[in-house]
């Protein structure tokens, strides 16, 4: 437990054996197969995601009530998102990513719907699931989605398409947000949830990507997809509320995420330059290196120390979405340099698929584009500030 900051956060019992759990699963099973689910580009690692269920990794976030493992805090969340990214950020990222589909459902959802989508969530081999708010127009701008959802009956007609969604394809249900009102911006936005072969929802090819190649990725094509009213989360018009909450929870276990990766890659670059000699003398040795290597240590303390932060004001139930966006912000910026570094400080062979901190680049870089851009962040936290 020595890499975390536990004189700053006491760690339970619970949160103690869940970090060991999750720094056990990712040695001994992540790591190992990390490079070759890359090679593979296009396909999901059902083998792990099942390995995982049975450990508990995949529902661990989920209320014990539907058969989870009851950790629904969010601190808890970035412990176990840290030490399994430090596996493989792509990998880690996809054994959690039922977090993303449950917390609109847990947020606007009735007991009924909340029992009939999340327990299934919780066996022994679950479904995978998705979250669909990105369009080719609207990116971080959620309240410019143009997908619609039209009165029909008793029921609704959804039209539209998504981009960039994980796991789409993939998944059997589906986070969808639409427009019950087309005008009303973020005051229109209504959430549905949808099964994967609802007639009218299709799916492009997997896109091809530069990292984090275990989750993969699709555009859906909605064309009167025809949904029931008990489909629906939340009244019309409430779905904005609960994709803040979503973001909110969701960017601060993606700045946890990407301090696991941070942290891989500093380990890496450590042990690296205390083995590899230039001019005689251990690389370490050389200033240049050193500095490196101590930016690389400060911005990964720095960064977990903002996510946890975060985490535990989330926890209290405090306004958290400037704070959120900081972790965010902070952690993918940190993971970027420190992927960046790891590859400088081995020099040829860094840039060489012999070792794995050229992947890690390649992945970090998504950390400060998904759930909203640097660009988008900045502006949350100045916003924030006025």
């Amino acid at each position: 437990m020595s890499s975390l900051p536990t004189d700053v956060y006491p760690l339970t019992e619970e949160q103690v054996a869940m970090v060991e759990l999750c720094r056990d699963f990712a040695a001994r099973e992540i790591r190992p197969r990390a490079a070759a689910v890359d090679e593979a580009d296009t396909e999901t690692p059902w083998d792990l995601w099942y390995l995982a269920a049975e450990a508990g990794i995949t529902s661990f976030m989920l209320p014990e009530r539907f058969g989870g493992g009851g950790c629904t805090d969010v601190f808890t969340q970035c412990l176990v998102q840290e030490e399994l990214c430090f596996g493989d950020l792509g990998i880690g990222n996809l054994l959690c990513s039922g977090g993303f589909f449950a917390d609109p459902v847990l947020e606007l959802g009735t007991a009924e719907q909340q029992e009939r989508w999340l327990t299934p969530l919780c066996g022994p081999r679950p479904p995978m699931t998705a979250l669909a708010t990105t369009e080719p127009d609207a990116g971080s701008d959620a309240a410019a989605i143009r997908t619609t959802a039209v009165r029909d009956g008793d029921g609704y007609l959804l039209n539209g398409s998504k981009a960039w969604i994980s796991n789409a394809g993939e998944a059997e249900l589906y986070v969808v947000f639409a427009k019950t009102d087309p005008d009303a911006r973020s005051r229109g936005v209504t959430a549905f949830v949808l099964d994967k072969d609802s007639p009218g929802l299709s799916f492009g090819r997997p896109m091809r990507k530069m990292g984090q190649r275990a989750i993969v990725c699709r555009e859906m094509y909605l064309e009167d997809v025809a949904v029931t009213a008990d489909q629906r989360l939340g009244d019309e018009g409430r779905g904005f509320v609960g994709l803040m909450r979503t973001f909110d929870i969701s960017r601060v276990v993606l700045g946890a995420a990407a301090v696991g990766i941070a942290r891989a890659a500093l380990d890496y670059a450590l042990a690296y330059a205390t083995t590899r000699k230039a001019f005689g003398v251990p690389i370490i040795s050389h200033q240049a290196v050193a500095f490196r290597l101590a930016d690389m240590a400060t911005r990964v303390e720095s960064a977990r120390l903002l996510v946890w932060r975060a985490a535990r004001r989330l926890d209290a139930g405090e306004p958290t979405t400037s704070l959120a966006a900081m972790a965010k912000l902070t952690a993918s910026e940190a993971a970027v340099f420190c992927t960046w570094a790891a590859v400088q400080t081995l020099g040829g062979w860094g840039y060489s698929r012999e070792h794995p901190v050229e992947r890690w680049l390649r992945d970090a870089k998504l950390e400060e584009i998904e759930e909203g851009t640097s660009d988008i962040m900045r502006l949350v936290i100045a916003r924030g500030l006025l």
